[in-house]
């Protein structure tokens, strides 16, 4: 069992939350400056569209569905604050349909998509499972909102050039630009102007104000009065803009509003994120080519010596945080098992010792978990090779109790441990065989997808969602097969062991006992 660990831990072929599978869909999110017209992101968009139907996978595709003005948030309802954003969704046929793997086209769309100047293009495949996060997520929290944008740029900047990091991107959003004109209450006063005067004629030169109505019939529509579109799309025309006031000796006068006010561009925030009343920004990325787990490990190794400003603080989240959840939880839920049936097996067998042994098969499983994800090439599922291992748990021990239960009765009709244990392994060898047997059949269509369609009428190997469920048939079909092995070996011999200890500390308590009187009487 040990020297198994310890091939694992060189041959392995490393953790992952879980099983990576074809994916059926992909979405390609589109993402231009704040304040961008849906026009122009429609744009992106057809372009994008353009370069998909030139890859060699696009046959796969069943169907594209373009979204402009909405993004891959589920919380984004669209509208006029997402018109910088937009999605394309990708469709793949059936897998026994496909002339690639989805994961080739995948890498094929993300290249493809690469170089498109103006526009921040994100490609994300469909996961199995319950959404995690992305597998790289970084969590900066403080106070100072504009700090922490500094500080995610700086880290992104870092992690970039990592190997197999790709698309990475926080969650900052700048917003709109805008144009703020601040007014001098001075030199506005020493004219008789007020901020009031002002403000009126700055909202009616651009946004316009309603002058009359204008009436055909019974239909009445309103006039709106404003300046030419060529007159309001640049700083510079608002500078040019006239105030028209009333001077201290009653005579209508005008002056640039630059005269009485100062004009600035800047960007306002579109939204600000509080995770525990700390603002957050969010640094994600994708994976290509490696693990998560080992691209992750490579961040927080490049990030280590990073200085922080005063007050920020970074953590992992997403699946990184998710799979400590999972491991904590299927911890729990291993040894609660163990803990159940080993109550379960004292309260039938009236003994400790039976169902100690008993309970030895479970570790003797875990090396043909182990064998079988090396042999297989499979990595280590902390979900669906948890879920495997917790199950085997409560499936191995049914051996060593059919052998067990057994000898017993054979030790009742008069006949020695070694001749019990003999016995029980002649007698109990085709039941425990057979039992095994069936089980490992039974999960084997699960682990390497086959299945027959009914519709066809032919068999399938290696079907849509065998990926999914592989780790946990291959941990069952071997774990159960290699404890089978060994539990008619071992079991035997370990029970053997401790009845010719249980002899030996017997006979020493009776020496002792025999002795003590004697001792008393010298």
């Amino acid at each position: 069992l040990l020297f198994v660990f310890f091939l694992f831990g060189i041959f392995n072929k490393g953790v992952v939350l879980f099983p990576k599978v074809q994916p059926n869909l992909l979405n390609v999110s589109i993402e231009t400056a704040p304040g961008t017209s849906l026009d122009v992101t429609d744009g992106f968009a057809r372009t994008v569209e353009q370069r998909l139907t030139g890859i060699p996978g696009y046959p796969d595709m069943e169907f594209v569905v373009t979204s402009t003005g909405s993004s891959d948030n589920p919380f984004d309802f669209g509208g006029q604050g997402t018109s910088n954003k937009g999605t394309i969704a990708v469709n793949f046929y059936e897998k026994k349909e496909r002339r690639q793997s989805s994961f080739v086209t995948l890498e094929e769309v993300r290249d493809t998509v690469q170089g498109i100047p103006g526009a921040i293009l994100k490609v994300t495949e469909q996961k199995m499972g319950p959404p995690v996060g992305a597998p790289v997520s970084i969590e900066i929290a403080g106070e100072d909102y504009m700090e922490l944008a500094a500080l995610s740029a700086r880290i992104q900047e870092e992690i970039r050039a990592i190997p197999g990091l790709v698309d990475v991107k926080d969650n900052y959003n700048a917003g709109r630009p805008e144009i703020i004109v601040e007014v001098d209450r001075e030199k506005a006063a020493m004219l008789y102007m007020s901020t009031q005067k002002i403000a009126n004629t700055v909202r009616a030169a651009i946004s316009g104000i309603e002058a009359s109505e204008y009436r055909v019939g019974e239909d009445e529509y309103k006039i709106r009065v404003r300046l030419r579109e060529e007159q309001r799309t640049s700083p510079q025309d608002l500078e040019n803009l006239r105030i028209t006031f009333l001077n201290k000796k009653g005579k209508l006068f005008s002056v640039p509003l630059v005269s009485v006010a100062a004009i600035r561009k800047t960007t306002a925030l579109a939204d600000i994120q509080r995770k525990d009343q700390k603002r957050v920004i969010t640094i994600t990325g994708n994976v290509q080519g490696r693990l998560g787990t080992e691209v992750l490990q490579d961040v927080k190794t490049r990030l280590a010596g990073l200085e922080l400003p005063s007050g920020c603080r970074i953590s992992y989240t997403g699946e990184d945080e998710e799979q400590k959840k999972t491991t904590d939880f299927l911890t729990r839920a291993f040894m609660i098992t163990l803990l159940l049936v080993f109550l379960i097996l004292v309260s039938e067998f009236n003994s400790v010792r039976v169902p100690f042994v008993i309970m030895i098969s479970v570790p003797l499983s875990l090396i043909g978990v182990l064998i079988g994800l090396m042999v297989t090439f499979t990595p280590f599922s902390i979900v669906m090779t948890g879920v495997g291992v917790v199950s085997l748990a409560g499936i191995v021990v049914k051996n060593a109790i059919v052998f067990l239960d057994f000898m017993k009765h054979l030790r009742a009709r008069g006949l020695s441990v070694d001749e019990a244990l003999l016995e029980a392994g002649r007698t109990r060898l085709r039941p425990v065989v057979l039992t095994a047997a069936s089980t490992v059949l039974a999960i084997l269509p699960l682990a390497t997808g086959f299945d027959f369609d009914w519709r066809a009428f032919r068999f399938i190997v290696g079907a849509e969602s065998a990926d999914f469920w592989r780790p946990m048939g291959v941990a069952i079909i071997f774990g159960l097969s290699i404890s089978t092995f060994l539990t008619l070996i071992i079991i035997p011999t370990i029970y053997s062991l401790l009845d010719t200890w249980n002899v030996r500390f017997k006979e020493l308590i009776g020496r002792m006992r025999n002795s003590t009187p004697a001792t008393q009487a010298d």
